[in-house]
C-alpha cells in the first residue's frame, strides 16, 4: 500500500480546525482593517503586496500601464453597460475585462466565463464515508486518476476505503436530478494527508459502479505560481454544502487577507462546504476551501447561532460563523512536493504537477482549454523538479528573458545547449529588419547533435508573444486619448511629492531624495519594454518615438512589432533549450543565456548599462533610464561609460555617436541621459563604479556639464510624469534642475 503521512502535533479534527481558523483571523485582525480601508481608498490593486499584484496583472495579460488607464477614465462605478475605455470593439481583449472586473469598473463577464464554470463543475464531486461517524464532504478530481479534499474529511485510508465520490450529484437543466456516477475510492493505490494543511489526495476507481469512465469528469489543473488572485477579488466556489446536489457560489465571497499558507474570503451568504475548491474569475483553483471562521467567546470557542458554545454534534447549520478560510492551492502542491514517494505512487503523483490536460468535451459546450501553469506537458521528476526548473524557465523567458533571484540560472536540470540563432519568421521581421530595428544575429557553432525537430511549444510561444502586442497596442491606443502633459496637474503632483524634503544641506539632500524615491518606488516593474516604454511613456509630443543617440524616429507600432520578433526567436530558443538533455549546469545555461540577450537585443536603451548591475531588478525595469534605441545604437554603446570628446564636433563618428576605449559620447539626448544616470545614482547608491569601466566618480562634471547645457524638454516632463503613474516614484533632476549643483554626490559611490 502506497500511504504516507506528514506528521502533526495538533490534532486536527473539525473543531481543532474551526479553533485554529478563528484565531488566526483574529490574530490578523489589525491586517485585514488596513486592507478594507485601502480597497475603500484607494482600490484592489493596492491593499496587497506589490511584487504579488505585478504577478497578478500579468497572469491576466496586462500591466500597470493599462491599470492606469483605467483607472484614470471617469466612471459612474461599477458599469453594467461595458467597457468604459474608448476602445474599438475589436481590441477590447478578454485581458481588458478581466482587468476592469478585477478593478471594479465593468460588472460584466464574457458568455465564455458560463461554459468555462459548467465544464469545470464536472470534475467537483460528492465524498460521502459510510459508516461510524460519517457524513459528506466535497472533492474535485486534480489528475487523471487523483481526488483532493479535506484532511478532516478523510482523515485515514481506512476513512477513505469506505468512502465514494459521485459526479454530477445535481439538477439538470429541467430541475430534474440527473443520475450521479459514483465511484470507490482506492487508499491501497494512493493515499496522502497532511493535517497541517488540510489536505488529503487519494486515489478513484476507473470505473463507477454503473461502469462510467472516471476520465469522462476531466480534472481540474493546479499551478503553483503566484498571482492567481489578489486581496479584494471576488471568489466562486463549487460545492456539495451539507450533502446536498452541487451548487455554485458565483463572485460571493470576497479576499481580505492573504497569509502564508491561507485565504481569508467573507461573504454574506453562508459558509463553504469542506473540500471544495475556490476560483478566481478565471476559473483556476486558488485555494481549497476547508473551515469556516466561526465567531468564538472570551475563551476562543466556537458559539452556535443561539450564542451556547457550538458542538460537533449540532451540525455545521448552527454554528454562527463571519467569514471562510482556504488552503492556498500553491502550499498543497509545494507540500506535495515534499512527501516520499516511490514507484506507482510517486507516477500517480507526479500527475498533479503535468499540465495540459483538459476536461472531457461536453456535448452541451465545446471543450475549455484549461489553465497552465507553464505549457509544458512534459514528465516530471519523481520529487516534481523539473517541471519546477521548466515552469521557473518559461516564466523568466514570457517576461522577456529578466533574470530574477530564483530564475534560470537555478536550473538543476540537465540541458544541452545547441543554439543557432536566427531571425524568427513572424510576419513584422521583414519590415523591421529594414527599418535597422533587428539585430544581424550571429550563428553560434552547435554541438553536433541529430538535426533539432520543430518545437512543440512553438504554437505557444507566437501565441505569448502576440498577447504581449494586443495589450501594448492597447496601451498606445489609450494613450492617444490623453493630454501630453498636463502642466497644472504635475505641477502639483512635483510640489505634493517633495513637500517633506529639506534642501539645506547637499549631503542631506542627497540622503533625503535618496529615501524618497526607495520609498515610493512601488510598483516596480519588470522590464518589459514594449508594453511600457513604447506606448506612452518615451513618446514626443507628435506621436513618434526618437531613438535617444542618433535621433531617428520610429512610430510605436514599428518598434513594439520590432522587440515582438525578438521576443518570439529567445522564447523559442528557450524552450529548444529547455528541450535538449546534457549535462549541462546553472553556469553554463546561464551563459547561454546571456549570450542570446546580447545576440537578440530589444530597441530600448539603459542608459545605466545592465552588467553594471547584474542585470537586477529593479534597476533593470526601472523606467527612468529607459530609452527607445534602435539596436545599431545600442549595441554601438554597449556598457562603455559616458565621455565628452574634446574634438566630437570635427571627428569621423557613426550616427549614434562616437565610441573609444574611454568612453562613449552620443549624438543626441546628452541632457536627458545625464539626467536619467544623476537620477539612478540617487535612486541605487553603491551601484555604480565598484567595477573597471563603469561610471568612475571623477566623470560626475560630465553629467552635470550636459545637464546644464541641454535644459529639460517638455518631452522628459511628460516621461516623469508618465513614469510617476506607473512606478511611483519621480526624477529629481527633472522636478528640479537647480538641486544638481546643491546634492553632494560623493556618498552614491562605493
Amino acid at each position: 500500500m502506497a500511504t504516507a503521512e506528514l506528521a502533526s502535533e495538533r490534532e486536527s479534527d473539525y473543531l481543532s480546525q474551526l479553533t485554529m481558523a478563528a484565531a488566526r483571523y483574529e490574530n490578523r485582525t489589525a491586517q485585514r482593517e488596513r486592507n478594507r480601508t485601502v480597497l475603500e481608498t484607494r482600490g484592489v490593486l493596492y491593499a496587497d503586496a506589490p511584487e504579488r499584484v505585478e504577478k497578478r496583472l500579468a497572469r491576466l495579460g496586462a500591466d500597470w500601464a493599462m491599470a492606469r488607464a483605467i483607472e484614470r477614465t471617469p466612471t459612474e462605478p461599477p458599469s453594467s453597460a461595458g467597457s468604459t475605455l474608448q476602445l474599438p470593439p475589436e481590441a477590447f481583449t478578454g485581458e481588458v475585462l478581466g482587468l476592469e472586473r478585477i478593478i471594479g469598473r465593468n460588472n460584466l463577464a464574457p458568455v465564455a466565463f458560463l461554459e468555462e464554470g459548467f465544464q469545470v463543475s464536472r470534475s467537483v464531486g460528492r465524498v460521502t464515508i459510510t459508516g461510524p461517524g460519517g457524513g459528506h464532504g466535497t472533492g474535485f478530481m486534480v489528475s487523471p486518476s487523483l481526488l483532493l479534499t479535506n484532511n478532516h474529511v478523510l482523515r485515514t485510508p481506512e476513512d477513505a476505503n469506505r468512502s465514494r465520490v459521485a459526479f454530477a450529484f445535481q439538477d439538470g437543466v429541467d430541475g430534474g436530478p440527473l443520475v450521479p456516477a459514483v465511484f470507490a475510492l482506492e487508499p491501497q493505490r494512493f493515499f496522502v494527508t497532511d493535517r497541517a494543511l488540510d489536505y488529503s489526495l487519494v486515489a478513484v476507481a476507473p470505473r463507477g459502479t454503473q461502469g462510467e469512465a472516471l476520465s469522462s469528469f476531466g480534472r481540474l489543473v493546479l499551478s503553483e505560481a503566484q498571482g492567481k488572485v489578489i486581496i479584494g477579488e471576488f471568489v466562486n466556489i463549487i460545492q456539495h454544502p451539507r450533502g446536498e446536489p452541487k451548487q455554485i457560489a458565483l463572485r460571493d465571497n470576497q479576499i481580505v487577507d492573504v497569509l502564508e499558507r491561507f485565504l481569508h474570503y467573507e461573504s454574506d451568504t453562508r459558509e463553504g462546504s469542506s473540500g471544495s475548491p475556490v476560483f478566481n474569475d478565471q476559473w483556476e483553483v486558488v485555494a481549497l476551501h476547508h473551515s469556516a471562521v466561526p465567531k468564538t467567546d472570551d475563551q476562543g470557542r466556537p458559539l452556535s447561532v443561539d450564542g451556547s458554545v457550538w458542538r460537533p454534534d449540532m451540525g455545521d447549520q448552527q454554528l454562527a460563523w463571519r467569514a471562510n478560510e482556504g488552503v492556498r492551492i500553491s502550499r498543497v502542491l509545494s507540500a506535495l512536493h515534499e512527501v516520499s514517494l516511490t514507484g506507482e505512487a510517486a507516477r500517480l503523483r507526479d500527475e498533479v504537477f503535468t499540465t495540459g490536460l483538459t476536461p472531457a468535451p461536453v456535448e452541451s459546450a465545446p471543450p475549455m482549454p484549461m489553465p497552465t501553469a507553464d505549457g509544458d506537458s512534459s514528465q516530471v521528476g519523481a520529487d516534481g523538479s523539473r517541471a519546477q526548473a521548466r515552469a521557473k524557465a518559461q516564466e523568466q523567458a514570457q517576461g522577456l528573458l529578466s533574470p530574477v533571484a530564483d530564475g534560470a540560472a537555478q536550473l538543476t536540470i540537465p540541458l544541452r545547449i545547441t543554439v543557432g540563432f536566427g531571425i524568427p519568421s513572424v510576419s513584422s521581421a521583414a519590415s523591421v529588419s529594414s527599418a535597422g530595428l533587428l539585430a544581424s544575429v550571429p550563428t553560434l557553432a552547435p554541438t553536433p547533435t541529430a538535426a533539432p525537430q520543430p518545437s512543440a511549444g512553438r504554437t505557444d510561444v507566437v501565441s505569448a508573444v502576440e498577447k504581449d502586442v494586443d495589450a501594448a497596442l492597447i496601451n498606445h491606443r489609450l494613450a492617444r486619448e490623453r493630454p501630453y502633459h498636463d502642466r497644472a496637474a504635475d505641477a502639483a503632483a512635483r510640489e505634493a511629492y517633495y513637500a517633506s524634503v529639506d534642501t539645506g544641506d547637499g549631503d542631506a539632500l542627497r540622503r533625503a531624495l535618496t529615501a524618497l524615491l526607495e520609498e515610493t518606488h512601488t510598483p516596480q516593474p519588470r522590464y518589459k519594454p514594449m508594453r511600457l516604454v513604447y506606448p506612452w511613456v518615451d513618446l514626443h509630443k507628435d506621436g513618434r518615438l526618437r531613438s535617444i543617440y542618433s535621433g531617428k524616429d520610429f512610430s510605436p507600432e514599428e518598434l513594439i512589432r520590432a522587440d515582438a520578433a525578438v521576443a518570439e526567436a529567445r522564447l523559442a530558443r528557450v524552450q529548444e533549450l529547455l528541450l535538449q538533455e546534457s549535462t549541462a549546469g546553472p553556469a553554463e545555461f546561464e551563459a547561454e543565456f546571456d549570450a542570446l540577450e546580447a545576440s537578440m537585443p530589444f530597441n530600448c536603451e539603459h542608459v545605466v548599462p545592465q552588467s553594471w548591475f547584474a542585470k537586477q531588478e529593479p534597476m533593470r525595469g526601472d523606467l527612468h533610464h529607459l530609452f527607445a534605441c534602435e539596436v545599431g545604437c545600442n549595441s554601438f554603446r554597449g556598457n562603455f561609460p559616458y565621455f565628452d570628446f574634446p574634438d566630437f564636433e570635427e571627428a569621423v563618428r557613426d550616427d549614434c555617436g562616437m565610441r573609444e576605449s574611454v568612453g562613449f559620447e552620443p549624438v543626441n539626448g546628452k541632457g536627458a541621459v545625464s539626467r536619467a544616470t544623476l537620477y539612478f545614482l540617487l535612486r541605487y547608491p553603491a551601484q555604480v563604479g565598484d567595477a573597471a569601466r563603469e561610471f568612475p566618480e571623477d566623470r560626475l562634471p560630465v553629467l552635470l556639464q550636459w545637464h546644464e547645457s541641454e535644459p529639460v524638454t517638455e518631452y522628459e516632463l511628460h516621461r516623469n510624469a508618465a513614469i510617476a503613474e506607473i512606478q511611483g516614484n519621480r526624477n529629481p533632476l527633472i522636478d528640479h534642475p537647480e538641486w544638481a549643483r546643491e546634492i553632494d554626490f560623493s556618498g552614491v559611490w562605493p
